[in-house]
């Protein structure tokens, strides 16, 4: 335009301005610039600021305040964007220069853009402009101002910075409700239960009255600890101070309490609720569930469906597992239909839930068609819930095609990931490719491996013969064995005979579960097979003096819809009389069909001898 002598206008350069801006061309953006005030259009609004968006985008922010120098703008974003880039950048002392600049032009109260920049941080989740706005606040006297103070606590406690915000919380000149609320959920939210329950006693000593928002993260807090007194406590806290009165915080009190293994305060509190949420619904199914009563979880499910509000899909999720414990594969199918129905498949965890189902129940033909049909949110949690699918099914090639398929897919594996590939080289004996994998995954992902996966490395060792390589695992593992590690080696010990290598094993296994009667019953039959009936006599004597018996194995039949369950040598299905009497006819049959056989190999022995 300039070389035709075509003149440009107010409207030409802020399109020229951006593209240097996207560009990042400094050369072109400095000589345009120049140009524009030689030609007096830096007085015309747009083509300004394009001028100081450039100026931002190549990080010349010194060149920006001279252009801003002399001028007055009352744009607060353009202020607030200002400060919180040079104070994300580290330059605090420009940043309390564009500061002091706003201040001057009186565009707002201060500390009501405070309190704006200081929720911007955290959307940025930028701590160091969260702290070079908390200079300016000190610098601009605002340490008094208790909505600011809140803005900061809320900054701090946001973006993991628990030590500036304890500072903050110390320094207050006054502390309303929800600052301590604050507080207490900072704590409670980032690890630090212990020091969440202190806060909530020195806030009641101090005569602030709690309130709902201080009862949810003082609730979460003690179901972290699992502590069953201080949730006793609790609930007795919010009764007597009517925070109960919203239903948010009985469904956290039915969760802590299913946490802390008290099923049955959790279920006075999920019936004498009047008006029953999903959410309780769904505190209460998963309870169960977590406690191996996957009966009951699927009684209260059929009653939410019959009584109950509408079910989400995190109740679908809490009650799938309660499905695959019992079998229940005609439920699973149910929930999959509802899902589909209520268009919640489109979650990628649904979606995850049903495949990890279908698989457990043995479709593993129908979790794979799930995975496949996943196209846009596939992400690692279904690759690995696929691969551990199949390796628990002992289709290992299917396991290694997925496994290169999810890698040219540029997602990196994680420990789940080897978790599942190690799981199917114990269930199919491929030590080479076992110890390879063990390898890869330290050595080229840096995946740090933990008591599973040195479980399933002694156990693939143990099952090959290898108990003596297996040990001298054991002995360099960086942490403390535990139970599932020691029980692999005493296995393979009574597949080797290895006697000396199983005491010791036992011994371990002893310590660490001295009620489990099945370690005592392994090593006495390890005694048994090499004839050592003095040890057996022993284990014998440990089982009768500590009154242990070996839990009993029981499984689950679905007809017809309906889940039938069954225990050794249990009798009190109402058609146990009917079951055995077919049991007997089979062994009869089986019988008869044995002596057919054997009549007809000896007549035919007998027509070859002569």
């Amino acid at each position: 335009m300039c070389l035709n002598s075509i003149h440009t206008d107010e409207e030409t350069y802020p399109f020229v301005l951006s593209s240097c801006s996207c560009l990042l061309d400094v050369v072109n953006g400095e000589a345009i610039h120049g140009h524009l005030i030689k030609l007096g259009f830096e007085s015309f609004y747009l083509v300004d600021t394009a001028s100081m968006e450039m100026h931002r985008s190549f990080g010349d922010l010194e060149n920006e305040g001279e252009t801003i120098d002399g001028k007055s703008i009352n744009d607060l974003d353009y202020w607030n964007c200002l400060i919180l880039e040079t104070s994300k950048s580290g330059n605090t002392t420009k940043s309390l220069w564009f500061y002091e600049r706003m201040s001057m032009e009186k565009t707002e109260s201060l500390s009501v853009t405070v309190v704006k920049l200081l929720r911007s941080t955290v959307e940025m989740g930028s701590l160091r402009a969260g702290r070079a706005i908390h200079c300016m606040v000190v610098v601009c006297g605002l340490c008094e101002d208790l909505s600011v103070n809140t803005a900061l606590l809320t900054m701090y406690s946001k973006l993991r910075g628990l030590a500036d915000a304890r500072l903050v919380f110390e320094k207050m000149p006054e502390k309303d409700c929800v600052v301590w609320n604050i507080m207490i959920s900072a704590y409670s939210q980032n690890g630090y239960p212990e020091k969440s329950v202190d806060l909530l006693r020195y806030m009641a000593k101090s005569g602030v009255r709690a309130d709902m928002f201080t009862a949810l993260p003082a609730v979460s807090s003690i179901r972290q600890l699992k502590s069953i007194e201080l949730g006793k406590e609790m609930h007795a806290h919010v009764i007597r101070n009517g925070s109960d009165c919203q239903v948010s915080v009985p469904n956290s009190l039915i969760d802590m309490f299913c946490e802390c293994d008290c099923l049955n305060y959790a279920q006075k509190i999920f019936e004498l609720l009047s008006i029953k949420t999903a959410a309780s619904w769904s505190s209460m199914v998963k309870g169960y569930v977590n406690h191996d009563r996957s009966l009951d979880a699927l009684c209260l499910f059929s009653k939410m469906k019959l009584d109950g509000p509408r079910v989400d899909f995190i109740t679908v999720i809490n009650i799938l597992p309660a499905c695959v414990n019992v079998g229940a594969l005609e439920q699973v199918k149910y929930l999959h239909g509802y899902s589909i129905k209520c268009c919640i498949t489109k979650l990628a965890s649904v979606n995850t839930a049903l495949l990890i189902s279908y698989a457990k129940c043995g479709c593993i033909e129908m979790a794979r068609k799930l995975f496949d049909e996943e196209t846009v949110n596939k992400d690692i949690i279904t690759w690995n819930s696929m691969i551990s699918a199949y390796a628990k099914h002992g289709a290992s090639s299917e396991c290694f095609n997925l496994y290169r398929q999810m890698k040219q897919s540029n997602l990196e594996p994680d420990e789940i990931t080897f978790l599942g590939l190690l799981t199917t080289c114990v269930n199919t004996g491929l030590v080479k490719e076992g110890q390879e994998l063990f390898k890869e995954m330290m050595e080229t992902y840096a995946c740090h491996p933990s008591q599973e996966h040195y479980a399933c490395m002694v156990d693939l060792l143990g099952r090959a013969g290898h108990v003596n390589e297996a040990r001298e695992l054991i002995k360099t593992m960086p942490f403390k064995p535990d139970a599932p590690v020691w029980g692999p080696l005493l296995s393979a010990c009574k597949m080797q005979s290895e006697t000396k290598l199983a005491e010791f094993a036992a011994e371990k296994l002893i310590s660490m579960e001295p009620r489990n009667a099945g370690n005592y019953i392994l090593l006495s039959n390890i005694y048994a097979a090499a004839g050592k009936w003095d040890g057996v006599a022993k284990m014998r004597s440990f089982l009768r003096d500590r009154g242990l018996k070996k839990t009993p194995g029981y499984s689950w039949l679905e007809i017809n819809g309906c889940v039938h369950e069954f225990r050794v040598a249990d009798r009190s299905h109402p058609k146990a009389d009917d079951v055995h009497a077919v049991l007997r006819n089979l062994e009869l049959e089986i019988k008869e069909a044995r002596e057919k056989f054997e009549l007809t190999i000896l007549n035919a022995d007998f027509l070859h001898f002569w």
